[in-house]
């Protein structure tokens, strides 16, 4: 008995998906199973899932030589999603079932035959779609995940048995095979599937005084900035920083898809459903650079910066993190992706997010205001912020001190209760549309991706709204890039008060938030 047959299985590197087709000869010689084709070490283990998921589903592996050859060669295949597309190969060639062309398959296989699931099932489809092939055979609990890609032709199975009688096999397999029942599905008070009710965001509202820090928040959220804000502890720094991607509107079709497919290929809980909201990123100051960046043994997976991309990625206590870990942040916030790069692959992850830094003035939190509590030195005042290098500051658009709350604020009694998350949040629509309606033939959305040559195409250089800027340039307190940063801010500006171009005054509001700071 001898046969050959194929199927198709998708390899990701990074989220660009690759199809892949599974070759699979039965021959004469004496009995062995080899995968060729670049196999990492939960591939070439699959040999014995995949016998003992054949055996439990009445279809035995023949006792010949095995070869399966994963194409193209030169790829690195890599994770146990590819066992399914394996087996249905061999049976092909075995004769056991027919398998269609127009198909991939990706799950992983148990060795009682069932089907599990897998990370990385978003990102998987969508290269297959993309690639013209649109039947995609996944586990059940994929199955949701899988149908968020428009195009898509998917089928599921909870067994090895169910998938052969599904391809031409003898149904008589169905009643031979041990197939698992689904589990039960809890349910809340109101009868309704799911553990209960969502958690809400945090408001504005919550935030006593903080003006200033207000009207920053308002305008990170508007154009899309980056933020600093230095201050005293308890002054309210990450109150503020937590309550920003409750102003931000909701994600786009594409933009959603590309998020969640992130948080498919890391693993996360939840992907059944598009990503709606931007995310929120609070990762803890002793996170190590893989972590943050990207990294791992194998395939590089993505890194805190690629699960904010869309949203909000949060550094408090920014000078305790490592130097190293601070700086790696220059390259993403310039290009929106980040690239890790391996022996043999490089993987690359979208990484456009928001970056909001907060610190203490010192180590001590005390230098704020007259600074008579605080017992750092000079010197260890600089060495303590100094872990906020130069070069990436200057690339955090809005730069301001947060001072500490009074009593009086936090007392006070009868006066206008503070603006809620719904209402600056209309703002910031609004000044997005605008921006929008502005940007859009230029394939841009936001002013903090535009270039600087086409922020200031209608501002004369001799215009009187940036002479400021020209004075900070010429005391050397503002660099190239730090201009570009000012107008794209004062553009911001502009968009929330409604106005086509922005006036001085938002020009000269745009340059005191970006050296307020650091003067």
């Amino acid at each position: 008995m001898s046969g050959f047959a194929r199927s198709r299985s998708v390899a990701l590197v990074g989220l660009d998906g690759h199809v892949v087709d599974v070759e699979a000869d039965i021959g004469q010689s004496l009995p062995a199973f080899t995968i060729i084709g670049l196999p990492d070490q939960a591939v070439n283990e699959s040999r014995e899932r995949i016998r003992s998921a054949a055996r439990h589903a009445g279809v035995p592996l023949p006792a010949r030589k095995i070869t399966v050859n994963l194409s193209p060669a030169t790829l690195p295949k890599r994770g146990s999603h590819f066992d399914v597309a394996v087996v249905m190969a061999v049976l092909a060639a075995q004769g056991v079932v027919r398998v269609p062309s127009d198909t991939v398959f990706c799950a992983e296989l148990g060795l009682d035959g069932s089907l599990r699931p897998v990370r990385g099932v978003l990102p998987a489809v969508l290269a297959a779609v993309r690639s013209g092939v649109n039947r995609v055979v996944v586990a059940e609990e994929n199955r949701a995940e899988a149908e968020l890609v428009s195009g898509a032709l998917v089928s599921s199975a909870r067994h090895l048995a169910e998938l052969l009688v599904d391809h031409g096999a003898d149904p008589v397999l169905l009643e031979r095979a041990r197939i698992p029942q689904p589990p039960a599905v809890t349910t809340g008070s109101d009868g309704t599937e799911g553990a209960g009710e969502p958690v809400p965001a945090p408001d504005l509202a919550d935030v006593v005084g903080q003006l200033e820090g207000r009207q920053a928040l308002e305008i990170a959220g508007a154009g899309g900035h980056h933020l600093l804000m230095v201050g005293p502890p308890g002054a309210g720094k990450t109150m503020l920083a937590e309550r920003l991607p409750g102003i931000l509107p909701d994600l786009g079709d594409d933009d959603a898809l590309e998020v969640t497919s992130v948080h498919s290929l890391r693993g996360d809980d939840g992907c059944s459903a598009l990503v709606r909201r931007p995310p929120f990123q609070a990762p803890h100051h002793s996170i190590t650079l893989p972590a943050l960046c990207g990294g791992g043994s194998g395939m590089p997976r993505p890194g805190a910066i690629s699960l904010a991309h869309r949203g909000v990625l949060f550094l408090d206590e920014a000078p305790e993190f490592d130097r190293r870990v601070l700086d790696a942040l220059r390259q993403p916030l310039e290009s929106g992706t980040v690239t890790i790069a391996r022996a043999q692959s490089v993987a690359h992850y979208p990484a456009r997010f928001q970056l909001v830094l907060a610190a203490n003035p010192c180590a001590c939190g005390n230098a704020g205001g007259t600074g008579q509590a605080c017992t750092c030195s000079a010197v260890q005042r600089r060495r303590y912020f100094s872990k906020l290098s130069g070069p990436l500051l200057d690339r955090v658009d809005l730069q301001l001190r947060v001072p500490a709350v009074t009593y009086r604020e936090l007392s006070s009694v009868g006066g206008a209760p503070p603006e809620d998350s719904a209402t600056v949040a209309a703002r910031v629509a609004s000044a997005r549309d605008a921006q929008a309606e502005r940007l859009t033939t230029l394939g841009l959305r936001l002013n903090s991706t535009v270039p600087g040559s086409l922020l200031h195409r209608r501002l004369s250089p001799g215009a009187r709204a940036v002479e400021p800027l020209r004075a900070a340039m010429d005391r050397k307190t503002l660099t190239a890039r730090g201009f570009v940063k000012v107008l794209r801010v004062a553009w911001t500006l502009a968009d929330l008060a409604g106005a086509t171009v922005p006036t001085p005054e938002h020009v000269q509001l745009a340059l005191y938030f970006k050296t307020t700071v650091t003067s």
